[in-house]
């Protein structure tokens, strides 16, 4: 089943890429508000992902897509116990996707208004509910021999699954604030700096918190993996980097922390895809919940061909929107209306 272990690790990678690049969208979608006070500083926030957010999204409906085709089962069962948990999260994709499109489209500071607070909430909720449904795979549900959710809403919300949501969000914050400094001047990069120091130690302690507990969630102890302990180097370096005002660096650390926090996560996990918390034996496994073999070597040789092409195509338009964007650039406009 060496195919079968090799989409595992590929799903990983694709939630892994999700949250490092849509984290700092996620981010900037959260503190916009608050690290302006003008409209101009605002639209300045917003538009450092404007042309980015959408495509940083598609990684998402990739996992989703990579799970569904390489692990029916885990995708069927997961979806299907997490129903009210997704529900939400197609809400808080939702609100972030409307409130990008129509916040502009009146001339009304408190049509704006509605609409920040939208995609602050819409923000929030994607991240916490992603960690909610990847920490109870771990913690464990309520799983029948058929492989089918028997609990409720409630088992849902272990008090593992919260934290991990809670240090999702947080991770979020940090990487976007980082991200808002590297890519703005003036006020703006003052206000995300400012907020990046504030933000960096609760990171740190949620992370270092929530690592140990991960590998203990495991049955494999409090010390983490090696990928714990690249974490946790990571995000120290952040809270450094963040106050010593290094800001391509500091978005490097938040880019690795994210990154391996989520890689940790799975490799915990590993070989079961959802642990039943009615009885072990009837864990989903990347054995008993794989495509077959045909399927998966189709997958293998088309994901081979376009994957590359995807991070070339993707890495080209952020080499296109490199330069940073300055509250002046929207000064005018703001002043008019």
């Amino acid at each position: 089943m060496a195919l079968a272990t090799f989409w595992f690790i590929l799903t990983a990678v694709l939630w892994a890429g999700f949250f490092v690049l849509e984290g700092f969208d996620l981010g900037v979608g959260m503190l916009h508000s608050f690290v302006a006070r003008d409209e101009a500083g605002r639209r300045a926030a917003i538009n450092t992902i404007g042309p980015l957010w959408d495509g940083n999204e598609v990684w998402l409906i990739v996992a989703a897509a990579a799970m569904f085709a390489a692990f029916p089962a885990w995708y069927a069962t997961m979806f299907s116990g997490f129903y009210p948990v997704m529900i939400l999260l197609l809400v808080g994709l939702i609100l972030r996707g409307v409130s990008f499109e129509f916040r502009g489209k009146v001339d009304s500071a408190r049509w704006r208004r509605t609409w920040d607070a939208t995609l602050t909430c819409g923000s929030l909720l994607v991240p916490l509910l992603i960690g909610i449904a990847l920490g109870g795979l771990l913690h464990g549900v309520p799983i029948d021999q058929n492989q089918e959710f028997t609990g409720n809403v409630g088992d849902l919300f272990s008090g593992y699954s919260v934290f991990a949501g809670v240090t999702l969000v947080l991770l979020c914050l940090l990487h976007g604030a980082a991200f808002i400094a590297l890519k703005t001047t003036g006020t703006v990069e003052g206000g995300a700096s400012l907020l990046a120091r504030r933000i960096a130690p609760l990171t740190a302690l949620a992370v270092l918190a929530f690592l140990p507990w991960t590998h203990s969630t495991a049955g494999d102890g409090v010390l983490p993996s090696i990928l714990g302990f690249v974490a946790v180097i990571a995000v120290l370096a952040a809270v450094w980097l963040v106050n010593s005002r290094h800001e391509g660096w500091a978005f490097v650390a938040t880019t690795v922390t994210i990154a391996t926090t989520v890689l940790s996560m799975f490799v915990d996990l590993y070989p079961r895809l959802m642990v039943s918390s009615t009885n072990s034996a009837y864990n989903l496994t990347v054995h008993n919940s794989a495509s077959g073999n045909y399927a998966l070597k189709v997958m293998t040789v088309v994901a081979i061909v376009f994957f590359p092409l995807v991070l070339l195509y993707q890495s080209w338009t952020y080499h296109v929107f490199r330069l940073r964007i300055s509250a002046d650039h929207f000064t005018s406009s703001a002043e008019a209306e």
